[in-house]
C-alpha cells in the first residue's frame, strides 16, 4: 500500500513537472514571436514593447478584485519555483491566447513579495 501511495506520489509530481515546462515553453515562444514579429516587418522594438521593459525582463500585471498592478519581472524569475506556479495559474485561469503583460491571479502586495523578498537570492 505504501508503494502505492509513494509511485502515486511521484506521478503527481511528474505531471506538474511536465505543465509547468508547458507553461514556461510558451512563455518563451511567444516572447520570442513577439521579437521576430517585430524584426521580420522592420519595426523598431520599442514600438512594441514599453520603454520601462528592458532586455531580460517582461511584464506581468497582478490581479487581486478590481486593484490590478504593473510588474516588470526578470527572466531569471522563470525558474522561481513559487513564480511558477503562479503562472501555472494563470495559465488556467486566463489560458495562453493572449497579447501583452502576462495576467497572474494573485495580489499585487503578494508578487512583491516574491520579487522583493528574494531579490538578494535571485539570479542575475
Amino acid at each position: 500500500m505504501a508503494k502505492s501511495r509513494t509511485t502515486s506520489t511521484t506521478c503527481k509530481k511528474k505531471k506538474s513537472i511536465v505543465k509547468l515546462k508547458i507553461v514556461v515553453e510558451k512563455l518563451r515562444k511567444s516572447l520570442l514571436f513577439g521579437r521576430s514579429k517585430s524584426s521580420d516587418s522592420n519595426c523598431d522594438d520599442s514600438k512594441n514593447v514599453s520603454e520601462d521593459v528592458k532586455e531580460g525582463h517582461f511584464a506581468v500585471i497582478a490581479v487581486d478584485g478590481d486593484e490590478p498592478k504593473r510588474f516588470v519581472v526578470a527572466l531569471s524569475y522563470l525558474t522561481h519555483p513559487t513564480f511558477l506556479k503562479l503562472l501555472e495559474q494563470a495559465a488556467e485561469e486566463y489560458g495562453f491566447d493572449h497579447e501583452g503583460a502576462i495576467t497572474i491571479p494573485c495580489p499585487p502586495s503578494e508578487l512583491e513579495k516574491i520579487l522583493h523578498g528574494d531579490a538578494h537570492q535571485m539570479p542575475r
